[in-house]
């Protein structure tokens, strides 16, 4: 089976980390598993469609509204990043950044800016700022920015472009945020959070539909070992994270409600 991490996959020293990290679950799952990249632009979907998906993670939103008529990945276990700012739980938010040399100096000034966003099934690159900015939207969710940029896909190529200055704002996973200020530091200092959203469920860690449910437990309970073994404190510290724990699936409903809450006001799009 496959196993895939490209969504905080931010460089090659991070790939690196998770492939020990997939290579230690599968010695100790005793289930196979080959690394693949699956690299942007090729579609996040179409990886979760795998037959053979033995471990990869996936974002909350697109999980949580899976269609009905397609069996929905199962979910494995989900990540604890280690920087106190979580909290020590699996949840997460999105930073709202902008150049750090920008006059943006607080939400009220991103009124009429340039968006970017990655994808629109994404939790972290657009429902999340969707539903934080649909309070602030002009009566009946009128328009908030000048123009929105996307979709960029990744998380690298909002910075990409606000960097560029294609985009004057845009969205960033926290835990990505974050992984880029340890291991880029010179860049992340060009960027500056003006705003933050409420904390979501973190993306899930998640197999193929059909995986059998005792190659399902095994890799679950590997992923749980994962926070014990000091051969790994280097690739725990790569990766900033701190544990991985069983979901509460029942949290993910939270998402379907936001998107709701963001519907009833009118504010259908980010714009």
């Amino acid at each position: 089976m496959i196993a895939n991490a490209r969504m905080y996959a931010i460089n090659d020293v991070v790939s690196a980390a998770w492939r020990r990290l997939f290579e230690w679950i599968a010695h100790q799952a005793d289930v196979p598993l080959d690394v693949v990249a699956h690299a942007a632009p090729l579609p996040l979907g179409d990886l979760w469609l795998r037959a053979d998906l033995g471990c990869a993670l996936m974002c909350g939103f697109p999980w949580v509204t899976w269609p009905r008529s397609i069996e929905r990945p199962a979910a494995l276990v989900v990540p604890v990043p280690s920087p106190p700012a979580f909290g020590g739980q699996p949840f997460y938010w999105t930073d709202i950044v902008v150049r750090a040399d920008s006059g943006v100096q607080s939400v009220g000034d991103l009124q009429g800016v340039r968006f970017a966003f990655t994808v629109e099934n994404s939790q972290s690159g657009y429902q999340a700022p969707r539903h934080f900015f649909a309070e602030r939207a002009p009566g009946n969710g009128g328009p908030v920015f000048a123009a929105t940029v996307g979709p960029l896909h990744t998380p690298r190529r909002i910075v990409d472009a606000v960097m560029a200055k294609q985009a004057d704002a845009g969205p960033l996973d926290a835990w990505w945020h974050a992984l880029l200020r340890r291991h880029e530091p010179a860049l992340a200092a060009q960027l500056r959070t003006v705003a933050t959203t409420p904390p979501a469920p973190i993306p899930l860690v998640v197999c193929g539909a059909g995986v059998d449910h005792a190659v399902r437990e095994r890799l679950a309970a590997a992923f749980e070992r994962f926070e014990g073994i000091a051969e790994l404190a280097d690739v725990r510290d790569s990766l900033l994270l701190a544990r991985f724990v069983r979901p509460k699936t029942t949290d993910y409903e939270s998402l379907v409600e936001r998107a709701r809450a963001a519907d009833a006001v009118g504010y259908h799009r980010l714009q």
